[in-house]
């Protein structure tokens, strides 16, 4: 290890030096040397350490190691074990010989204090702080890695305050440590010798601003916590008492990663030398930490709560529909939340408003949802009504222009783990919808792109939606779990699926069997009608073109093959330039666990059963998957949304650890 600080020695008087346990020290031996000194020898008290360095090249060991020559190649180094119990009682003695064998020509002497001082978070990510002399300042990822987490603190675990946890620089209940990662000081020494020196903790300025650290001081009262670094506070000089060898602190991430953040920040403690001008650091320990990302979870992770609106229109207020949801949640052992009016403003678009994620760190998960910028009648209800203790907030606004359909996060996915090309994707890959390959058109708003890019951990993949009206991807795709290898299925909506089948119905005789049978405020269309409709064929024609790129894309970006697509039977009608849903849309379902809500298609009914459902059963349930067919016409549908628009669910947090991915 290279030596960190260089003590000048003289033969008039003693020189006193702090050494810090486990830091090297050059002693300098050649600055005050007797007239005709040619070698010299070095001895240490109990407790010091010595290192004669030398170039081997150009210096010969001298034999009994006694006298070593006085070469410019040749250097003296000192450390200390352990911290000393009083001011200067390590001694290191060198004396001076001149050619001759003889009594010694001058001697030095060197007193040291040892200091033990050590900065320490969980760098190995066990959940626990423990002592370490190795690397703290680099943060690794992968299962051999190493470096500290942070949770940003984003949750409010009080309700006397408006705020997030992050938003206050007082600490507003105990509870909120445990969102925040504990960070150790030890500073053992002699109590004088903190009389003449100080330990100082500090933040980069660029790193000021997305952390906070409380200093603690025992007890039980929140007057013990105070934020002793952060935006406004770069450095702090710690209030060592005496005889006290560890000072707590705990700091919270106030920032997620981002387009103009990595992630990653650092602190560092500093031992400094107050009796000189300027003061003198001897010393600097530095730790690193990566904040937690914002980690969405697919559907092949198990259910946890369904939510849902109650909504009043022209057709009444959808009770029949939260009743189904209610059966649906039941079967999967799921919780229903349902959203009233008063706090949704007859908004049903929930999967719109939010998404739900986490973070996590090794000693703590919890839930976080994402607001989307789409501001709305529910646009309230993420802040006022899901965070709370332990369920963070975050959202991104767009700066200028209002938001597009696109900026909705039903417009927002992400795949479940997967593996392309040699490359392990464990927490699966975002997807969302874009303009591309189309020049012009909507996209989502750069502020939510660049935020998901940022998380590192989910690589999103653009695909292709602006040729829908609404232009959301869960109008073409699904993700269901499955109980084989694979684990799951993607489902991708198909015009030419649809067309097949209902072409083998026709051959099969059963050309005048309708679509939308059972609807009474729609007209029926038979088969025959629908095959014979040329526009309706173009459209389709166009649409499936549109599924196909997107085919491609996903087959390329999430390493799939064709045996793990599914094409789930679905006509579109063209309005102007966009597409829309010709029958409610089967792939727009909620998945919960092996029970899936699919929106009713009022398909023709051959034989007293849907052929649409039966064919959608067949292609789902021997995956082990139970479809539900419920109906969403007059609520949602006829709106141009579907089950999975007017739904959002919260799922388990992925077993794996994101920092264990291989970067």
């Amino acid at each position: 290890m290279a030596p960190q600080r260089t003590v000048q020695l003289s033969l008039k008087k003693p020189t006193y030096a702090v050494c810090v346990v486990g830091v090297e020290t050059l002693v300098d031996i050649h600055s005050d040397v007797p007239k005709g000194a040619k070698t010299f020898g070095v001895s240490g008290s109990s407790g010091v350490e010595l290192f004669v360095v030398y170039d081997p090249t150009r210096v010969t060991e001298p034999t009994g190691k006694v006298r070593w020559p006085l070469d410019a190649n040749v250097n003296v180094v000192v450390s200390v074990d352990s911290a000393s119990k009083d001011l200067n009682d390590l001694k290191v003695k060198v004396s001076y010989f001149g050619q001759q064998e003889g009594s010694a020509l001058g001697h030095s002497a060197l007193y040291l204090t040892g200091v033990d001082v050590s900065l320490d978070v969980d760098t190995g990510r066990t959940g626990k702080v423990k002592r370490s002399r190795g690397d703290k300042k680099t943060w690794r990822w992968g299962p051999a890695g190493y470096g500290a987490v942070l949770l940003v603190n984003c949750d409010r675990d009080t309700h006397r305050s408006r705020e997030i946890d992050l938003a206050d620089s007082q600490l507003t209940s105990l509870d909120d440590l445990q969102d925040m990662s504990p960070m150790v000081l030890s500073c053992e020494g002699p109590d004088e010798l903190f009389n003449s020196h100080k330990l100082v903790l500090n933040i980069p300025l660029s790193d000021s601003k997305r952390v906070g650290v409380f200093c603690a001081r025992g007890g039980n009262s929140l007057a013990d916590y105070k934020q002793v670094l952060g935006p406004q506070h770069l450095s702090y000089e710690v209030e060592r008492q005496p005889g006290e060898r560890e000072i707590r602190f705990y700091v919270e991430g106030l920032t997620f990663p981002d387009a103009d953040f990595l992630g990653l920040v650092s602190l560092s403690v500093s031992l400094v030398d107050k009796g000189t001008v300027p003061k003198v650091t001897l010393f600097t320990d530095t730790v690193a930490f990566r904040m937690a990302p914002w980690i969405m979870t697919p559907n092949t992770q198990p259910p946890l709560e369904l939510y849902v609106c109650s909504v009043v229109d022209s057709h009444g207020p959808n009770d029949k529909f939260l009743n189904d949801m209610s059966h649906l949640a039941l079967k999967a052992n799921c919780e229903l939340i349902i959203c009233p009016q008063i706090e949704n403003r007859n908004d049903r678009w929930i999967q719109d408003e939010m998404e739900f994620g986490y973070i996590e760190a090794p000693h703590k998960s919890f839930p976080v949802v994402f607001d989307s910028p789409r501001n709305r009648g529910l646009r309230d209800f993420p802040y006022k009504k899901i965070l709370g203790p332990d369920f963070g907030y975050v959202t991104r606004e767009i700066p200028f222009s209002g938001p597009s359909s696109l900026d909705s996060f039903g417009n927002l996915d992400v795949s479940p783990p997967v593996t392309v090309g040699g490359t392990e994707y464990p927490l699966g890959r975002i997807l969302i919808g874009s303009s591309f390959p189309r020049s012009g058109g909507r996209q989502m708003a750069k502020v939510v792109r660049n935020f998901l890019q940022a998380q590192q951990v989910q690589s999103p993949v653009e695909l292709y939606s602006d040729w829908l009206s609404v232009g959301h991807v869960d109008e073409f795709m699904s993700f269901v779990p499955t109980s084989d290898q694979k684990g799951f299925r993607l489902l991708l909506a198909s015009p030419s699926a649809c067309l097949k089948l209902f072409q083998e119905k026709r051959k099969e005789g059963y050309g005048e069997a309708a679509q939308f049978d059972g609807l009474r405020h729609k007209a029926k269309r038979t088969i025959n009608e629908m095959l014979a409709d040329r526009r309706l064929q173009n459209d389709s024609l166009h649409v499936q073109k549109c599924i196909d790129w997107n085919r491609d894309v996903l087959k390329r970006e999430l390493g799939l093959a064709e045996r793990d697509i599914v094409d789930i039977p679905q006509l579109f009608s063209m309005k102007g330039a966009y597409a829309e849903a010709f029958f409610p849309d089967m792939v727009n379902m909620v998945v919960l666990g092996k029970y899936l809500g699919i929106p009713k298609p009022f398909g023709p009914i051959i034989n007293g059963r849907c052929c649409l459902e039966d064919k959608v059963r067949s292609l789902l349930e021997p995956l082990g998957l139970h479809c539900v067919f419920i109906d969403d016409y007059l609520f949602y549908h006829e709106l141009l949304g579907e089950i999975h628009c007017g739904t959002n669910v919260r799922r388990k947090p992925f077993p794996f650890k994101w920092w264990n991915m291989v970067h």
